[in-house]
């Protein structure tokens, strides 16, 4: 697969809801009703989507008077490469060294370290 493109906060935004919607496909009204009215104007999201298709993130067909979205990156590979330049930027891609921030700041709960301790035991 080649590498997939860092989205703008506004196209992610619009992917996450058409990710979540667990549809093969979503019209442009379900997407701009389940941004909410005061998050973006129609024509907006009109154009985040066109963009979104042009990058290759979306397909779109016209069925009627309507249009329908169907995501052609799947959102676990999106997540994967995010994770991965995160990593590589931030931590010089160590994972031990993204936990180690994680656990000095205090940001794992006990909870959060035992499910890593039943992650690393099932990898051995």
């Amino acid at each position: 697969m080649s590498r997939i493109k860092r989205l703008p906060e506004a196209e992610f935004e619009i992917m996450k809801v058409i990710w979540g919607s667990n549809v093969p496909q979503i019209s442009t009204l379900q997407i701009i009703a389940a941004l909410g009215d005061d998050k973006r104007k129609p024509q907006t999201v009109l154009t985040l989507l066109v963009r979104l298709i042009e990058r290759g993130f979306l397909s779109s067909e016209k069925i009627g008077k309507e249009r329908l979205y169907s995501p052609v990156v799947d959102e676990q590979d999106y997540l994967r490469t995010e994770t991965e330049s995160f990593i590589e930027k931030y931590h010089q891609n160590s994972l031990l060294g993204l936990v180690n921030t994680l656990y000095r700041g205090k940001d794992l709960s006990e909870a959060e370290i035992e499910e890593l301790r039943k992650l690393l035991n099932e990898r051995t």
